[in-house]
């Protein structure tokens, strides 16, 4: 890809962030294109439509979380736990743009169909998500643990706990990692009874 190309792909992912994050309402391609201070013309020639823009922007935080994961020496639930409480840091940086991102389809059939945002984030998690598992005692949980985790990670309502509830970034990272451990244990309980 020539660096123009580039350039401008980044700038365009980088003004959506931006706008994105002090939003009050909708955002067009054309304000996208604006901020970036590229033609809508050019901008429609990087994305077909701001979902995609804010797509791209959702891979970008998602890659830092991966990066960020590939890198932990540690295993296990102390892993999941700093992985989760990166991401955590992550929303309270990028996460009033995420929280834009819609969709008609569930988590698992976004991240089964291969949704580029999502498998990223999936893979900054599948390491972690299997250890705390065999730490735990619990049997693999595969996706179903990633999906566990979305729900409670989702930066809507990590926003809400920081905003709403007043719990600070450590608080929301300490309760929402053992909410997890929690649901990962009764979810790994109700299927070995559903299978009885």
């Amino acid at each position: 890809m020539r660096s123009d190309t580039q350039r401008n792909r980044r700038q365009l992912v980088r003004a959506a962030g931006k706008l994105f994050a002090k939003a009050k309402g909708p955002v067009s391609m054309t304000d996208i294109a604006r901020e970036a201070e590229i033609s809508p013309a050019t901008a429609y020639r990087h994305f077909a439509s701001v979902d995609d823009v804010l797509a791209a922007f959702r891979f970008g935080v998602g890659e830092k979380l991966r990066d960020f994961s590939v890198a932990q020496t540690t295993s296990g639930v102390e892993l999941l736990e700093r992985v989760s409480r990166h991401w955590v840091g992550l929303v309270i940086k990028h996460g009033g743009s995420m929280v834009h991102t819609r969709s008609g389809e569930g988590y698992l059939a976004r991240l089964r169909s291969g949704a580029y945002y999502l498998t990223i984030q999936a893979e900054a998690l599948e390491r972690p998500l299997r250890e705390a598992c065999e730490e735990l005692g619990l049997p693999p949980l595969g996706d179903e643990a990633m999906f566990l985790w979305n729900i409670l990670f989702d930066p809507r309502e990590i926003f809400d706990l920081l905003n709403t509830v007043g719990l600070d970034k450590d608080q929301v990272s300490t309760k929402l990692c053992a909410a997890l451990r929690g649901a990962m244990a009764a979810w790994a309980a109700a299927e070995q009874t559903s299978a009885k």
